[in-house]
């Protein structure tokens, strides 16, 4: 009764403000402010609202001001993708820290790095980073797996594998790039580089590639053995 005398006397809430949404939609919002047909702005709880918008994945901060006679002001402050983070069959979009966002994936987050393994969402910064300084091959690059909790593994889209060493992986990306504008390493017929070594470069040859090569040298050598991920 009280909702009803204040909202015919001019408190209803007629109009709610919204900004700093971007991957909530409107009606998630509305949904969670439970606003009834007659609610009076003079008695609706704004703090208990607010804890409901807090307790949506994407919410970091929310703020709820009346504003008088008849309208809510709802700021939002959104966490902020950062990556994809896959183990096992389960993929989530976390936060620079590593924290998990959603397990809600779709689209619009394709062009988001994929990091696989455990651990590997927490680390997640240290090949974003490096691959920030290969703008040339950073889109090529599909997935990073985090390998013995220790270095990186880039996959690229075309199914190459990048074995990356410990320690100075900018040197070992720019060394890649460079030998990829000399040679068109990253388009050949291959299926690994490993750059683990840093006087040494090896590239694995698909069982195609190797068989051809087999065939071309007369039976000489012999394809590399598969080598384990450590």
């Amino acid at each position: 009764m009280s909702d009803a005398l204040l909202s015919a006397a001019g408190f209803g809430i007629e109009a709610v403000k919204l900004s700093g949404q971007r991957e909530i939609n409107e009606f998630q919002i509305l949904e969670a402010l439970e606003i009834h047909e007659g609610t009076s702005l003079a008695l609706f709880d704004a703090a208990g609202a607010r804890d409901r918008l807090s307790q949506m994945a994407w919410v970091k901060n929310a703020s709820v001001m009346k504003l008088y006679p008849s309208t809510l002001q709802i700021n939002i402050e959104e966490r902020v993708p950062y990556v994809l983070w896959q183990r096992g069959d389960l993929v989530s979009i976390v936060n620079e820290s590593g924290d998990v966002i959603t397990d809600e994936v779709d689209g619009r987050y394709a062009n988001l790095l994929l990091v696989v393994n455990h651990g590997a969402q927490r680390r997640a910064s240290e090949i974003n980073i490096a691959l920030e300084t290969v703008p040339e091959l950073r889109p090529r690059v599909r997935a990073a797996f985090l390998i013995s909790d220790r270095r990186w593994d880039l996959q690229l889209e075309n199914g190459i594998s990048i074995r990356l060493p410990e320690d100075n992986i900018d040197a070992a990306l720019a060394d890649l790039v460079k030998m990829d504008e000399e040679s068109g390493l990253l388009s050949r017929d291959i299926v690994a580089i490993d750059m683990r070594l840093a006087d040494r470069v090896t590239v694995r040859l698909s069982d195609e590639a190797a068989e051809e090569r087999k065939i071309m040298t007369g039976g000489q050598g012999r394809a590399g053995k598969k080598e384990r991920d450590t």
